[in-house]
């Protein structure tokens, strides 16, 4: 759902699958990449990377689909979290470890685009996503997925606790849930910015920096990403409850419920974890095809697929974050366990493009020190 996002992620969420380390997929092109690679008198490349963060994940099926009518594989390359992968493409610059990268969002856009990591791409059907999630005049790169980052917390846990669990940004901080909640770096983890800039967005330039005192007084526990919070420190999740973990409250996404649905064993009918509505920021995540990509042809035909109907229908229930393509439907069980956030927390990309890393300098000193 960073993500978003991350969420999403985001989101994720996007970010809920695990890990699964360098991977090889079957992918899509169209017969465009060919014709251009018949004129120019160069075989056309078969292989396509993907850069992307850990929880990049896609239906064998659809690629498979996708493989059998153009012949291309794409190699998928998991760089860590969004933060750490975004940052790992700007220091590569000009000699990237891949043609495209998908995972940056609205948190880390201008700082991508800033440094020059991407060239402008005008995807094939994007008349078909909003334009509101079009945060680029220049088409560097082009939206993929939404989502909403927020507090979820373990059902259980506070249903035996007797303990209403929290609904605010305000809730967070107060005495009754002292010690309960985890949350993500903002420097390394997309989450963890997104819920930072959340907190900015509602207590304003000067408020935000009293807020998180408040919470530091109050407790709150701070690791370098996602997944080290929701599948080790979250006593919700499945992965949580494996390592014992004893924190109540994480920073996740709002559509992190179903994934504890569709993966449980065996499946519950109601998910065992629930979210903070009235602690999300929005999130959008893109996809840019990188400069100095090696199959830049390959690159522009893997940007098509991700905005294409059947990838977007298919990103739900495989990295849990909303598809932007107007056609594309949710699947049923995203929908019955996934939450709505109805307002989240917002920021223009100009504010944070200007805010962001003086405020994360800000947060190191006051919430790490």
């Amino acid at each position: 759902m960073s993500t978003t996002p991350v969420s999403i992620k985001k989101a994720a969420a996007a970010a809920l699958v695990a890990a699964l380390g360098v991977t090889t997929l079957a992918a899509c092109g169209t017969d465009d990449v060919r014709e251009a690679a018949g004129k120019s008198g160069a075989p056309a490349p078969k292989t396509v990377t993907l850069v992307s963060h850990d929880s990049f994940n896609a239906s064998k099926e659809v690629l498979a689909d996708f493989t059998k009518q153009t012949g291309f594989t794409v190699k998928v390359l998991k760089s860590g979290d969004a933060g750490e992968a975004v940052n790992k493409e700007i220091l590569t610059k000009g000699s990237p470890q891949g043609d495209v990268f998908f995972g940056v969002d609205n948190t880390l856009l201008s700082r991508a685009l800033d440094n020059g990591i991407f060239v402008p791409y005008a995807a094939k059907g994007l008349d078909r996503v909003p334009a509101a999630y079009q945060l680029d005049k220049e088409q560097r790169v082009t939206p993929v997925d939404s989502g909403d980052i927020c507090v979820n917390y373990d059902k259980k846990y506070f249903a035996d606790k007797k303990l209403a669990p929290p609904v605010t940004f305000d809730d967070l901080a107060k005495p009754a849930y002292k010690d309960l909640l985890v949350v993500e770096n903002p420097e390394r983890s997309s989450p963890g910015l997104g819920f930072l800039l959340g907190t900015a967005a509602k207590y304003g330039d000067d408020g935000w920096q009293d807020y998180w005192t408040k919470l530091k007084a109050n407790g709150v526990k701070t690791v370098d990403s996602w997944e080290l919070a929701y599948n080790q420190e979250f006593s919700g999740s499945a992965g949580g409850k494996q390592a014992k973990g004893d924190r109540p409250l994480v920073v996740s996404y709002a559509s992190s419920p179903p994934v504890e649905v569709l993966y449980g064993e065996p499946q519950p009918k109601v998910a065992p974890t629930g979210v903070s509505t009235g602690t999300c920021f929005r999130q959008t995540e893109f996809a840019g095809l990188l400069n100095g990509a090696k199959n830049p042809e390959g690159g522009k035909a893997l940007i098509d697929f991700l905005i294409s109907k059947k990838f977007q229908e298919d990103m739900p229930l495989q990295m849990f974050v909303n598809p932007v393509a107007k056609d594309a439907a949710l699947p049923e069980l995203f929908t019955r366990h996934g939450v709505v956030v109805d307002k989240p927390e917002t920021m223009a990309p100009e504010k944070i493009a200007e805010k962001r890393d003086p405020w994360i300098q800000q947060w190191s000193s006051l919430v790490l020190k």
